[in-house]
C-alpha cells in the first residue's frame, strides 16, 4: 500500500490533496499542523512513503518539520507545497532535505504526478538491487544498500541526492547537461525547474566536499551541467 502524509492547514485545499490521492490508489493520513505531523509519523513508526508538508503552518513550521523527519529517515520522500511568491522557500526546503516542491495552486494531475515520481524513487530505494559497488577516488558507492563512503565514513544521502552521485559516478569524467540530470532523477513526466539540480549539487557539495566552495569531485561545466571528475 502506498502510504502518504499530508501535512497542510487549510482545509479545502487538505481535502482537495486527500481526495485525489486517494483517487490513485494512495493510504492518505492527513493533519493539519507540524506537531501532528511529526506524532503520526512517530505512530506509524515511519510507515509512509511520501511527506506532502506545507511550508506555511501553525506552531513549527514546515522547514522544521522536514529537518525533523529528514533526521528521522534519509529515504522518506518529502514534498514542499509552496506559493509563487515563496521562491526563496523552495530553495531553503531543497537544502533541508526535501525531494521535490510543488507550486500552489496545481492541478490533480501535475499533483499525482509529482508524488508518484517521489513514491518510485522511495520504491527503487528498497528494492535491493543486485549488489554494485563503484570506487571513485576516497568514495566508494554501493547500489545495493545505496549508501556512499568517503574515506570509510558514511555519507547521509536523500534518495535525490544519492541519484545525482550514482549517475554522476555511472558517467565519470563525462560532462551531464543539467536537463539530462533532471530527467534521469525527477523524471520526464514532470515539468521541475532545472535549478532544482543546482540546488541539490549545492547540498551534495556542503556534504562529500573538502572544500564546497572549491569543488574538486563535483565540478561544474559551465552553461551546461556539471562532471564528476574522480
Amino acid at each position: 500500500m502506498k502510504r502518504i502524509l499530508v501535512v497542510e492547514d487549510e482545509e479545502a485545499i487538505r481535502s482537495f490533496e486527500v481526495i485525489n490521492l486517494q483517487r490513485n490508489g494512495y493510504m492518505v493520513v492527513d493533519v493539519p499542523d507540524g506537531e501532528k505531523a511529526l506524532a503520526a509519523y512517530d505512530q506509524a513508526d515511519g510507515d509512509f512513503d511520501v511527506v506532502l508538508l506545507d511550508i506555511t503552518l501553525p506552531g513549527i513550521d514546515g522547514f522544521e518539520v522536514c529537518k525533523q523527519l529528514r533526521a528521522r529517515s534519509a529515504t522518506l520522500g518529502i514534498i514542499f507545497l509552496t506559493a509563487k511568491t515563496q521562491e526563496m522557500d523552495k530553495v531553503a526546503g531543497l537544502m533541508m532535505g526535501a525531494d521535490d516542491y510543488v507550486t500552489k495552486p496545481f492541478s490533480p494531475s501535475e499533483l499525482v504526478a509529482r508524488v508518484d515520481a517521489v513514491y518510485r524513487r522511495v520504491r527503487l530505494a528498497a528494492a535491493s538491487p543486485q549488489k554494485t559497488v563503484i570506487e571513485s577516488g576516497p568514495f566508494v558507492l554501493n547500489t545495493k544498500s545505496r549508501t556512499l563512503q568517503k574515506n570509510g565514513k558514511s555519507i547521509d544521502l536523500t534518495q535525490v541526492e544519492y541519484q545525482i552521485v550514482e549517475l554522476l559516478m555511472h558517467n565519470h569524467g563525462d560532462a551531464m547537461e543539467r536537463t539530462k540530470i533532471l530527467s534521469a532523477v525527477w523524471g520526464t513526466d514532470v515539468y521541475t525547474d532545472a535549478k532544482i539540480v543546482d540546488v541539490n549539487i549545492r547540498r551534495l557539495r556542503v556534504k562529500i566536499e573538502d572544500e564546497p566552495s572549491n569543488p574538486a569531485y563535483i565540478q561544474t561545466v559551465w552553461g551546461y551541467g556539471y562532471k564528476w571528475c574522480p
